[in-house]
């Protein structure tokens, strides 16, 4: 799962939460949500989390 920018010719881009996987041996994307009325730092929160971060700190 991952998070990709589309660029629009006219209009801001498009953010997606994309998923990709194989059907008969080729690579597909499935589009999952459009996170494009998110604020630009909840989704670099969310791409964030994708890549293994930490939501919050252990608290020891």
């Amino acid at each position: 799962m991952y998070i990709e920018r589309i660029p629009n010719r006219n209009s801001p881009p498009a953010v997606l939460l994309r998923e990709s996987y194989r059907e008969d041996g080729k690579v597909r994307k499935r589009t999952l949500a459009n996170l494009s009325k998110l604020p630009s730092e909840t989704v670099d929160d969310l791409k964030f989390l994708l890549k293994g971060g930490k939501a919050v700190e252990d608290l020891q």
